[in-house]
């Protein structure tokens, strides 16, 4: 579902993403299921100060991590009978992490488009969705029935991403540059700097719940962005090569019902904290 992973990692991002494991497990510790994800995309994920609604201890922090990829994180961790581990780490550090071993899996709403499939290999998916557009409640947006009715407006989505990439479908869009990551976008939003910004269904339910000037814009089928399954769809990320790993998340994932997963993403948007900037 988001997330077009970028072909050159800096060294940059990578020194951050190690500095961001040091607080993990020993990874060779077999007994752990380490789980590496943002903390910063609700309903999916977020950081929050305490345990509440079945929140989770992120490695070598005080904080906590909650959401639905935290929920399928501790059905999988259960699962394997481990002890999961949670460890916050930048977007695109993830790959790194579990190529390097340091993470064993990626929960982070994830794709698996045909590009991260050359680096790391993708479990069966865990959900499915459809894009939107965030905007503010009162605009000139709000009612909008087409992306075509944003035409001339000025929208914007997360860097390194897919979303980024469909603005482009909109004609005469004011393309704005990409942001690090939601909370920055919806500052942009409420500031007037941007008319909207691509996201996915669930961000934009958890944030018209959560925010009382923001609201979201879905579209009916021939009117919204075009987008392949691989792209809406997000999935396990792991090690290229382990087959083993990726067949028990798949047998646990399959025993999982589409009935216990919509429950979840309820909890999820219900339980998201308030303020998440």
């Amino acid at each position: 579902m988001k997330k077009l992973l970028s072909l050159i990692s800096c060294a940059a991002i990578i020194a951050a993403s190690v500095t961001s494991f040091s607080g993990c497990a020993n990874k060779n510790d077999s007994n752990q299921l380490k789980v590496g994800l943002e903390c910063a995309y609700p309903p999916f994920n977020w950081t929050q100060i305490d345990d509440s609604n079945g929140a989770v201890k992120i490695s070598g922090t005080q904080e906590f991590a909650g959401g639905y990829d935290v929920e399928i994180a501790k059905k999988i961790a259960e699962g394997m009978g481990k002890e999961l581990v949670i460890v916050k780490t930048e977007w695109d550090g993830l790959p790194q992490g579990v190529q390097s071993g340091v993470l064993d899996v990626i929960i982070a709403g994830m794709s698996p488009t045909e590009e991260r499939k050359k680096t790391i290999d993708f479990s069966d998916n865990y959900y499915k969705s459809d894009l939107i557009l965030v905007v503010k409640k009162g605009s000139k947006y709000e009612n909008a029935k087409s992306i075509q009715d944003f035409s001339g407006a000025k929208i914007t989505a997360q860097l390194n991403t897919f979303h980024y990439t469909v603005i482009d479908q909109i004609n005469g869009v004011k393309k704005e540059a990409a942001m690090d990551n939601f909370p920055a976008m919806r500052v942009a939003l409420e500031s007037g700097m941007i008319d909207a910004y691509v996201a996915e269904k669930p961000e934009g339910i958890s944030i018209e719940s959560a925010n009382p000037t923001l609201t979201y814009v879905s579209f009916d089928e021939g009117n919204g962005f075009e987008a392949s399954e691989e792209d809406t769809a997000i999935a396990v990320g792991y090690k290229k090569g382990n087959k083993e790993l990726g067949d028990q998340i798949n047998k646990i994932l399959a025993g999982i019902s589409e009935e216990e997963r919509i429950e979840m993403m309820n909890n999820a948007i219900k339980n998201q904290p308030v303020a998440q900037e």
